[in-house]
């Protein structure tokens, strides 16, 4: 595992760290999920939640106040109460409060919207927080809103990058934060890379930033960021 802070400007702290899956070598996650295979996949989810907690726990993640965020895909979670068994035995053994965890739910333009919804209110009601990662105006992602609010939303990088000299963008950007603020969700933006892009941001009233400009995914350690761009 690498671990990216996504940092909370506001608090000029480490609001969370993510935990995205690396080979032995430091390998990319499309080299390591490309040789996943057929009928692999809940196996390797299951592996991936218990290496980012016990390896959060040697880091000492438990013993600040950041939180730690895992992504799961929905559509390999079979019972929902089943696939968290084995995470609260390690967040027993971490000493790191189940509301410490956010699971971020990948794939988010191909999801079946009413299993989603099953498994991320299964995760809530054992005292987890949820997201939706790569947020975009997708009909799944919109339907999933209108009858799901999860905790924190990403926004797709893709309608990050450049913000600053694309004005389309920045009024797209503007009204999903409308969205997120009438249901009460909080939003991420992914993918910060400048200071322009970090301003049209801040500008917009984004608080939780993650990206290049603050830090890269560092690989089994926990990353120190600029707290300020």
């Amino acid at each position: 595992m690498a671990f990216q802070p996504i940092v909370d400007l506001a608090g000029e702290s480490v609001f969370a760290h993510e935990a995205l899956v690396r080979g032995p070598q430091g390998e990319g996650a499309p080299r390591v999920l490309v040789n996943v295979g057929s009928g692999e996949g809940y196996a390797f989810d299951q592996q991936c939640r218990q290496t980012a907690i016990r390896l959060a726990e040697r880091l000492h993640l438990p013993e600040t106040t950041a939180n730690l965020s895992i992504n799961f895909s929905p559509g390999i979670v079979r019972d929902p109460l089943d696939s968290l068994a084995k995470t609260f035995n390690m967040a027993e053994h971490a000493r790191l409060p189940l509301e410490r965890i956010i699971f971020e739910c990948r794939d988010t333009k191909w999801l079946d919207v009413a299993h989603t919804i099953e498994v991320l209110s299964a995760y809530r009601a054992a005292g987890l927080r949820t997201g939706l990662d790569n947020f975009g105006p997708t009909t799944a992602s919109l339907e999933l809103l209108s009858k799901f609010q999860p905790d924190f939303v990403k926004i797709d990088m893709r309608l990050v990058r450049n913000i600053d000299t694309d004005a389309a963008k920045r009024r797209v950007v503007k009204r999903a934060l409308g969205w997120f603020r009438d249901l009460d969700i909080r939003p991420i933006c992914g993918g910060v890379e400048t200071h322009g892009e970090f301003t049209a941001l801040t500008d917009l009233g984004v608080g939780l930033l993650q990206g290049y400009l603050f830090a890269r995914p560092a690989f089994e350690q926990l990353a120190t960021p600029r707290l300020r761009a």
